[in-house]
C-alpha cells in the first residue's frame, strides 16, 4: 500500500505484475468467477429485463430487486464475454451471444445455465482432486451417495437437471432428427427416451413410421408424444434398460445414454439392446464423438462433468467401435449432425 505523497513501486522481477498468469492460465483459473456471475444473473432473470432494449443497472436493479452497484460489476464482467454490452451511457444491452439467456425465447438455455451452475455441481467440481486421488465420482464424494440415487431422494435436484437437461436436448432433437434418414415404415424404439422428444421429432418427419418410448415408468408420465399428427403411431413401455428392452424394432436410438456409464455398464446397456435387436436392426447411438489428438471440441468440458458426476465419458470413434464390437454389433458409419452429438451407426450382427 502507498500512503500520502507516496508513488507505487515500480513492477520487479518479484512483484505480482511481473510475474502475471499467461492469459489462458489467467481465463482457465477465475473460469469458476465467471460462472458465478453467469449464474447471478440467470438466477435474476436480467436478460428477460433487456429483451425490449438497454437499460442502466438502476434501472435492471429497481425491475430485478438487485443492488445497482453490485449488478454493473458483474454485468461488466460478462460484457468482456460478449454476453452484455456496456455503451457510452452506462446502459447494457443483451447481445445475440446471450438472448438464450431470456426465459421466453425459443430453445432458452437459462434451466441449462441453472443446471450447469447449480450447487450440485460446484460442489462436485471442488471433490475433482479426489477423483484423481481414487477415481470415484466427485459428486459421490461430496454427497456420499450417486449422483441418481441423490436425484432420486431430492426432487427438487430432480427438477433442476431434468429442466436443465431439456433445455439442452430440445434444439438438438430437430436436427438430429434431419441428419438421418429413416426408411419408411420402421419401427423405432427409443431406449431411455425421457419425455420423447427426440421420437417425436423422428415421427414428425415421416407419417409411415412408428415408435416406442422405453424409460422408467415415473419418467414416461410426463412423455410429449401424446399429440394429433402421431396419433397411433407410438406406445410407451417402462422398465429399466440393464435388463430388457422392447424386443422387435428395425432401429434402436440411445441419445446420451451411454456417456452416463463407464465401459462395463455401457455394455451391459448395449447387451441389452443386442438381445432384443433382430439381427441386421440398426442401431443408432447418438453422442458426441470425441477427435481425439488434442484436437478442441465443446465435449471435452462436458467428458470433465462426467467424470465429476456420474464417472461416464464421452468417447472417441475408437472407443465406441470397441464397445459396440463387444456387444454384438458392428459399427457401420458416423454421421456428423448440425448438433453437438453425431450419429454412430451399428448392425446387430
Amino acid at each position: 500500500m502507498t500512503g500520502p505523497g507516496d508513488t507505487p513501486d515500480a513492477p520487479t522481477p518479484d512483484h505480482p505484475l511481473a510475474t502475471s498468469a499467461p492469459p489462458v492460465l489467467h481465463e482457465v483459473m477465475f473460469g469458476h468467477v465467471h460462472a458465478a456471475a453467469l449464474r447471478a444473473v440467470a438466477v435474476h432473470r436480467i436478460a428477460d429485463h433487456l429483451a425490449d432494449g438497454p437499460r442502466t443497472p438502476e434501472e435492471l436493479g429497481g425491475l430485478s430487486g438487485t443492488d445497482a452497484g453490485a449488478l454493473r460489476r458483474v454485468l461488466r464482467l460478462l460484457a468482456v464475454r460478449g454476453l452484455f454490452h456496456e455503451d457510452e451511457r452506462g446502459r447494457f444491452r443483451l447481445e445475440p451471444a446471450g438472448q438464450p439467456l431470456r426465459t421466453d425465447v425459443a430453445h432458452s438455455q437459462h434451466p441449462g445455465v441453472l443446471m450447469i451452475t447449480d450447487p450440485m455441481m460446484v460442489r462436485s467440481a471442488a471433490e475433482l482432486s479426489g477423483t484423481l486421488r481414487g477415481g470415484r465420482s466427485s459428486f459421490e464424494l461430496a454427497y456420499g451417495t450417486p449422483f441418481f440415487e441423490h436425484l432420486h431422494k431430492s426432487p427438487q435436484d430432480r427438477g433442476v437437471f431434468d429442466a436443465g437437461m431439456a433445455a439442452f436436448s430440445g434444439p438438438e432433437d430437430e436436427l438430429v432428427a434431419q441428419g438421418y434418414a429413416f426408411p419408411e415404415g420402421a419401427r423405432v424404439v427409443d431406449v431411455a427416451g425421457g419425455r420423447g422428444g427426440l421420437l417425436r421429432a423422428v415421427l414428425r418427419r415421416d407419417p409411415s413410421l412408428a415408435g416406442v418410448l422405453f424409460d422408467r415408468p415415473a419418467t414416461l408420465g410426463a412423455h410429449l408424444l401424446d399429440e394429433p399428427a402421431l396419433a397411433g403411431r407410438w406406445r410407451t413401455e417402462g422398465g429399466d434398460f440393464f435388463e430388457a428392452v422392447p424386443p422387435g424394432g428395425d432401429f434402436y436410438l440411445l441419445k446420451h445414454i451411454l456417456h452416463d456409464w463407464d465401459d462395463e455398464d455401457a455394455v451391459r446397456i448395449l447387451g441389452s439392446v443386442r438381445r432384443a435387436a433382430p439381427e441386421g436392426a440398426r442401431l443408432l447411438v447418438v453422442e458426441a464423438v470425441l477427435p481425439g489428438g488434442g484436437i478442441p471440441h465443446p465435449a471435452l468440458e462436458l467428458d470433465i462433468v462426467m467424470l465429476m458426476v456420474v464417472e461416464g465419458r464421452e468417447r472417441t470413434a475408437a472407443e465406441f467401435e470397441e464397445l459396440l464390437a463387444r456387444s454384438g454389433f458392428r459399427l457401420h458409419r458416423i454421421l456428423p449432425t448440425a448438433a453437438l452429438p453425431s450419429v454412430i451407426e451399428a448392425v446387430a450382427v
